[in-house]
């Protein structure tokens, strides 16, 4: 009994230390967020003031991201798939200069226009620091664990949503499959990262939704068949941007001449297609849904199609930010056509087309209720749910495991 209850205290201790331990990385992880956001703000702010001399240069700021990224990257050029491949064990190595490189990469991508987001870079700097820091630490397993530790404080230093970041972060590696030996330090990492970038002036949307609808059986059926719309949407997203990566990889094999060229087509329809509405993140739509300001029924379609070319030619950025905004925009027009509060569809396709091109079900619902208001949950659990069974296990993460237990 006595044995017993030692090995009960040692196993409890070495949890809480555990948890102890996410609280300085999460804040570490966040002071690097907030730099960074503050520093994507800047240059977007530059580009919005002077963007006819920001993107004629796309294409030249594209030559500079891959050549730097090939000259200096390494192993790191393989971004989020290394990351992946790492938690899985088929690597053992982040080198600490994905940090520095995809900050600049992602800056120079938003400074001269290109279409793209901003979480991929967030969630490696917060697993590459944490890995880091993992392999110092005297833990069983501790390098995968702080791994994901990492990911949960990225993602919520960026976004201000942590309890959609710890789920997103357990969730993801693998379809079907939740990585709970790294819930506990993920969740005290998470807070503490958001808490940081908070208090230096990072903080989330502020999009809550105040409409009162009745969950009726006819509104239940509507709202399933937005979920299936959003899923399929999310998890095109994801066919379309991992085929035209390699469609174009085959046809422009030069990874120099493919971003010089395709940076100079981009340069042209940004500019044509009202002056840069489609450059960047893409918040300046989300915000013209929730303010009522004017939406376009193609909004969501050239969104999608201008953020796969910009990626799929070597830019650097996520795509999550991006998928938010399809999805918001995509909401908006069906909201009209199925009858529900503009308001409303909106905020289920911000998070559904999310779920639908990440493949996951559980971080897509919170983060609906972190952004919105928990008020919608159960609206947000409906179309999350039905985006999820019909994205088709599609997934912006290319190396993302399908297990037995996925849809």
């Amino acid at each position: 009994m006595k044995e017993e209850l030692k090995k009960s205290l040692r196993t409890y201790g070495a949890l809480l230390l555990l948890g102890v331990t996410g609280v300085p990385l999460g804040a570490a992880v966040g002071l690097i967020e907030a730099l960074f956001c503050r520093l994507l703000l800047k240059v977007t702010a530059v580009r919005v003031a002077h963007l006819f001399w920001c993107l004629p240069f796309l294409a030249m700021a594209g030559l500079v991201i891959v050549a730097v990224n090939q000259k200096f990257g390494g192993r790191g050029k393989g971004g989020m798939s290394l990351i992946f491949d790492v938690a899985y064990e088929e690597e053992t190595e982040l080198p600490l200069r994905m940090i520095p490189l995809a900050m600049l990469s992602t800056a120079l991508t938003h400074l001269f226009g290109g279409s793209a987001g901003r979480e991929g870079v967030a969630v490696q700097i917060g697993a590459v620091f944490s890995y880091f820091a993992g392999k110092k630490l005297p833990f069983k397993n501790a390098p995968g664990i702080f791994l994901v530790t990492g990911m949960a404080a990225g993602f919520a230093g960026m976004f201000g949503t942590p309890i959609a970041a710890v789920i997103f972060a357990v969730e993801v590696l693998a379809a079907g499959e939740m990585r709970y030996e790294a819930l506990l330090p993920a969740f005290t990492a998470s807070f503490s990262a958001s808490a940081v970038a908070s208090l230096l002036g990072i903080r989330k949307e502020n999009l809550a939704v105040h409409i009162s609808e009745s969950l009726t059986p006819f509104l239940l059926v509507r709202l399933i068949t937005l979920g299936i719309i959003f899923g399929i949407t999310g998890g095109l997203f994801a066919w379309c941007l991992k085929h035209t990566k390699k469609y174009l990889g085959e046809k422009i094999k030069n990874p120099l001449v493919r971003v010089f060229s395709i940076g100079v087509i981009l340069s042209i329809l940004f500019l044509l297609l009202y002056r840069g509405r489609y450059c960047g993140f893409g918040t300046n739509l989300v915000e013209a849904v929730f303010h009522g300001e004017k939406v376009y029924a193609y909004d969501w379609a050239l969104k999608f199609i201008l953020t796969i070319l910009t990626l799929s030619a070597g830019f650097q950025g996520g795509e999550v930010t991006p998928l938010f905004t399809i999805g918001a925009t995509l909401g908006a027009v069906l909201g009209n056509l199925f009858g529900i509060p503009v308001e409303l569809s909106a905020a289920l396709g911000y998070a559904a087309v999310f779920g639908g091109g990440t493949n996951t079900l559980l971080a897509a619902i919170f983060i609906g209720g972190e952004i919105f208001g928990y008020d919608y949950l159960p609206y947000f659990f409906i179309v999350c749910t039905a985006a999820y069974v019909f994205n088709r296990n599609s997934s912006i993460y290319s190396r993302q495991k399908l297990t037995k237990y996925s849809c």
